[in-house]
């Protein structure tokens, strides 16, 4: 098993996850500045339940100061009202809803997947054409495998596999430990936006902490 001969992979990307949104306005203006202060690939947004056209109206609205910043804008869950809002794509929750979104969503826009707890779920996931799997989200209950489990899995996964896996990081360091596992994107929330300082100064370290593992894993 010799990896010298391949080509060197590409620095991992941060996918910044919003809070369930309740002030679309706010976050539309603080965005353009959080975005700025690292490598952020794309943004999850988290919507509040709610009617579809109240829904579209705060994708629109944050639509913006996400894609003039180069991200990518997905939407957690509703496939439906992609093509609506002017979305990218959307993240699924498991491979029954990754099966219903397909048709909406392909060939045009991004079919993310999560909750794969198995690695057939994995592989049945990349078979139906998932753009990136994501590995390591807590469930229903808040409850994770554990920071070894989660790289393993993710190290299996780059190893074998074309689409990119994502690893949710719940702290910087299991964040360094994904990037030197094989991780092409690291997803953070709660560790960027419930940081006492603010989430700048967090995205900003946490970026950095990226930075520094992949350089430390002999790709820098």
């Amino acid at each position: 098993m010799s990896n010298k001969t391949a080509p060197p992979r590409p620095a991992p990307r941060l996918y910044l996850a919003t809070p369930v949104i309740t002030d679309a306005a706010m976050l539309a203006a603080q965005l353009p500045g959080l975005l700025a202060q690292a490598d952020v690939a794309a943004v999850l947004v988290r919507l509040k339940e709610t009617d579809p056209r109240s829904m579209i109206s705060v994708i629109k609205a944050l639509a913006p100061a996400i894609q003039s910043s180069g991200a990518a804008l997905l939407i957690d869950g509703h496939a439906d009202l992609v093509a609506r809002s002017g979305a990218d794509g959307a993240h699924l929750n498991g491979i029954a809803a990754l099966d219903e979104a397909l048709p909406t969503l392909k060939p045009d826009r991004i079919a993310g997947v999560g909750e794969l707890p198995t690695r057939h779920d994995s592989m049945n996931a990349g078979e139906r054409g998932a753009d990136y799997v994501l590995f390591g989200e807590p469930d229903a209950h808040g409850s994770r495998p554990s920071t070894d489990a989660i790289a393993e899995r993710l190290g299996w996964w780059a190893e074998l596999f074309e689409p990119p896996c994502i690893g949710y990081a719940a702290t910087r360091e299991e964040a360094a430990e994904f990037v030197a596992a094989g991780a092409d994107f690291i997803l953070a929330d709660d560790l960027v936006w419930t940081d006492a300082r603010g989430p700048a100064p967090a995205l900003a370290e946490l970026g950095a902490a990226i930075k520094a593992a992949y350089t430390a894993a002999g790709h820098g």
